[in-house]
């Protein structure tokens, strides 16, 4: 009799132990478990550590309550200037109520996933390039609150969304780098346009300061000259200036001082005499006719020749030569 007593103890403490390894469950720090009687919800959500359920009515459902990073394919569209890209962005996300995301939606991850699809799309076609490139921030903020108007109802909340790449056709990246020179060669042009109306600015007052000394614009000349001739690899031309040219002529001007009785002639000069007519004969004083001298300038016959000439005579009759 006491063996078989002892028999049934046994046989129990062996059915308890298999039913307790059955109906035993453990549910991780990170996750939440939801129970399921008979296909019903049932009670609350179980927390971590060891829980038991009847095994064959109840079943224990598991929800990964970390941040889940789900990236987004690129998606390609047109913006609303008229540019295709394609974007593609990441999602984090996480479970913050374990019955409702088991209970309301079939697969959360894939319904984030395409209503993350779906709100890039959106933006893609909401947005301008310059926005997509340089506004970022905005658009992260308005593609989260997309997403996570319709995922709060699933139970889930969204932490994050980020825009990762866009990426451009090669035409359009090489047209945005002609704008970028253009851009940039206009800022230049600007830049030395401003810095030669200061230096005209600065070089009408050092010409008003200089007009008073003319020496000072000599000593300048004399200056650059010296700052060009340092390099040896170059002609120099040089111009003379007109008061260098007003200071040599007065030094080679004879200073002859007037002598007495004399009047100070005036400076202008008299007109000159007409050139005399040359005549093809002239009469002598003593009547007889002069041969004129030659048109090429070569004197005439000495009148004298030829001619007699009557000297008085001492004895006092006329004596011929």
């Amino acid at each position: 009799m006491v063996q078989e007593l002892v028999g049934a103890i046994v046989a129990l403490l062996c059915v308890a132990l298999v039913y307790t390894g059955m109906a035993a469950r453990v549910v991780k720090q990170y996750e939440r478990g939801v129970l399921f009687r008979l296909g019903r919800v049932a009670g609350e959500v179980r927390p971590p550590g060891l829980t038991l359920i009847i095994p064959f009515v109840d079943r224990l459902a598991k929800v990964n309550m970390q941040i889940v990073t789900l990236p987004i394919p690129a998606q390609e569209g047109i913006t609303r200037d008229n540019v295709t890209v394609r974007v593609d962005a990441v999602v984090y996300f996480r479970v913050v109520d374990a019955t409702s995301a088991l209970v309301k939606v079939e697969d959360y991850k894939f319904a984030v996933s395409q209503m993350a699809q779906t709100s890039l799309r959106s933006i893609i076609g909401k947005s301008d390039l310059d926005d997509l490139l340089s506004n970022r921030e905005q658009l992260n903020q308005g593609l989260e609150l997309m997403i996570d108007s319709p995922a709060v109802g699933w139970g889930i909340q969204v932490d994050r969304v980020e825009i990762k790449d866009v990426s451009l056709p090669d035409t359009m990246k090489r047209s945005m780098a002609r704008q970028a020179e253009a851009d940039r060669e206009r800022r230049a042009r600007i830049i030395n346009a401003d810095a030669e109306l200061q230096a005209s600015k600065k070089l009408a007052e050092a010409a008003q300061q200089m007009s008073g000394t003319p020496a000072a614009l000599q000593l300048r000349l004399l200056q650059t000259v010296m700052a060009v001739s340092a390099e040896k690899n170059s002609t120099l031309v040089l111009p003379i200036p007109v008061e260098l040219l007003h200071f040599l002529e007065r030094g080679n001007r004879p200073d002859t001082p007037p002598t007495e009785g004399t009047a100070h002639q005036a400076p202008h000069q008299t007109p000159e005499q007409p050139p005399k007519e040359i005549t093809p004969e002239e009469t002598t004083p003593n009547g007889d006719r002069a041969q004129a001298p030659d048109l090429n300038g070569a004197p005439g016959p000495d009148p004298e020749i030829g001619r007699r000439r009557l000297t008085p005579n001492p004895g006092g009759g006329p004596r011929t030569d």
